[in-house]
């Protein structure tokens, strides 16, 4: 997870209720993405805090069996919470993140696109998206993921090629494909990278874009 954004989103959702969760329709965030305005009653405000706690606390513990029941915590959190609240992105996005915790990649994947139905562009959730592709071994997607994200938050799509290189690192009885399909992969990556790097300095961001 990752919990420098959901920790913005549970400090949003500590304050008085009731809360907004999304930019208004009319406006564009940070990332380019639009959503209608959403209210958090303080019970929704609530379950979601808890459910981010038990996301970040799924990613510290080192034993699987603990993680995984700290993601199926969450995951019935959320899955309470978006059947009350269904128009809440984040909610949804966070959703998908348990389910592929929970190597539950299809659901993930139907979670991440009703948050992107929600919010088009959500960088996270495009992230989070390519990551359950590579789990799925969908690489030509898992690309496609990359391009999109480069295009809009190089931040994020630095963490997706990151993702990447772990990936085709693992060894190729780890991921049931062609030897020939992991290799023009990592190809494919280490070209990204240097495409990444030599244009860093063009963005908005300048350097600070640049994926380390």
């Amino acid at each position: 997870m990752r919990t420098e954004v959901l920790s913005i989103l549970g400090v949003v959702l500590l304050g008085a209720a009731p809360q907004v969760w999304a930019i208004p329709g009319a406006s564009l965030d940070d990332d380019g993405s639009s959503a209608p305005k959403v209210t958090a009653s303080p019970q929704d405000a609530a379950v979601y805090n808890e459910a981010l706690a038990l996301m970040k606390k799924g990613d510290a513990l080192a034993a699987p069996a603990a993680a995984h029941d700290a993601y199926a915590s969450a995951r019935a959190k959320l899955q309470s919470l978006v059947a009350r609240s269904p128009q809440f992105a984040e909610g949804w996005n966070s959703l998908g993140y348990t389910q592929r915790k929970l190597g539950a990649y299809d659901d993930a994947l139907a979670s991440y696109g009703k948050a992107l139905d929600l919010r088009p562009g959500f960088p996270e959730a495009l992230e989070y998206r390519g990551e359950a592709y590579l789990r799925l071994n969908r690489l030509h997607e898992a690309k496609q993921a990359y391009l999109d994200l480069f295009a809009s938050n190089r931040k994020v799509a630095a963490t997706l090629l990151e993702a990447m290189k772990v990936w085709v690192s693992a060894p190729h009885s780890a991921h049931g494909v062609d030897a020939d399909d992991i290799t023009d992969l990592k190809q494919w990556v280490q070209e990204r990278s240097q495409i990444a790097t030599q244009t860093a300095a063009l963005t908005r961001e300048g350097a600070a874009a640049s994926w380390r």
